[in-house]
């Protein structure tokens, strides 16, 4: 049953996007108009429910601590691809809006092409996505997260904006909007990370003299009954309408009125989707681990040593 409420989460979370996707980006409707075309979203649910029982029933022949490491492997990946794609469109994105402010794009791409790079719908269709295309897929290749290299890059483009005002009396919104974009990349992407680590600040009284079983019994319950739901209400308000937090800014690839700054501003509500995808999926990777602990695997053991004795070094 762990392991299905685990999967379900997964699948159950992928159908939730596909159902978006049908009704606002293709015009379907949505698996609650059964009766008047929503027969595809309804069907990804089925399908989601079927995959998570299936998977599921053959994961009986894996320890739980190796299924939960499945599920935060698949977050690891999201995590990854999210990282190379903010580091791809923001330098991208920024060089873009830097050749716009000193005239220089229409001598390199031509006049037409200058003038649509000036829309954010423009930008945000031909240059942002295939740069996040193209981030997912590096992540296929690389193993790194590359957390501390985001902040090393947050660290430079603040050094630069600074040097910049101060010493050359130099200043464009596309370095103040660089600088947001990465720096709420860096928090929210590394949450998922930070939460399988036991990164996250505790304020706590009776956990940590608590024994392994009952942290476990712990972590698994607040997991579910905090966690998770927290999760849900994001993603479910998030897309609820074309006006929602997450959705409505997408779909007008909104942009703030600075006209010569950075148009990424409407990526800034995605990362909101991310940041629920990915700590969802780790809550539930962490009901599997809390499991996995509570029976006393000897992975799960192992891994419980290594985190405390990190722990302790202060990594």
């Amino acid at each position: 049953m762990l392991r299905l409420l685990a999967w379900a989460t997964v699948t159950l979370t992928g159908a939730l996007l596909l159902e978006t996707y049908l009704v606002f980006w293709l015009g379907l409707p949505g698996a609650s108009a059964l009766g008047a075309g929503g027969t595809a979203a309804a069907l990804g649910y089925a399908v989601a429910l079927v995959a998570a029982v299936a998977v599921a029933a053959q994961g009986r022949m894996r320890s739980l601590h190796a299924e939960s490491e499945l599920i935060s492997a698949l977050v690891r990946y999201i995590a990854r691809g999210a990282f190379f794609a903010v580091l791809f469109v923001g330098i991208g994105d920024a060089l873009v809006s830097f050749l716009r402010i000193e005239q220089a794009l229409s001598g390199i791409v031509g006049s037409q092409i200058a003038s649509d790079l000036g829309r954010t719908s423009f930008r945000g269709a031909y240059l942002h996505m295939p740069l996040v295309a193209a981030g997912f897929v590096v992540a296929l290749f690389t193993r790194t997260l590359g957390f501390i290299w985001l902040a090393l890059l947050v660290v430079v483009a603040q050094l630069a904006l600074v040097i910049g005002r101060f010493v050359f009396s130099y200043e464009q919104a596309l370095m103040t909007d660089l600088v947001r974009m990465w720096y709420s990349a860096l928090f929210l992407f590394a949450s998922a990370y930070t939460l399988v680590e036991e990164g996250h600040v505790r304020v706590d009284i009776f956990y940590s003299a608590m024994r392994l079983r009952s942290r476990a019994l712990v972590n698994g319950i607040g997991a579910v009954v905090l966690g998770m739901p927290m999760c849900w209400i994001i993603l479910i308000y998030g897309t609820a309408t074309s006006a929602s937090q997450i959705v409505g800014p997408f779909l007008r690839f909104e942009q703030s009125q600075q006209s010569y700054g950075m148009f990424t501003k409407y990526l800034l509500a995605v990362y909101l989707a991310i940041f629920a995808v990915t700590m969802l999926f780790q809550f539930a990777a962490m009901v599997l681990r809390a499991a996995a602990e509570w029976r006393g695997e000897p992975e799960a053991l192992r891994d419980f040593e290594r985190r405390r004795s990190q722990a302790e070094m202060g990594y």
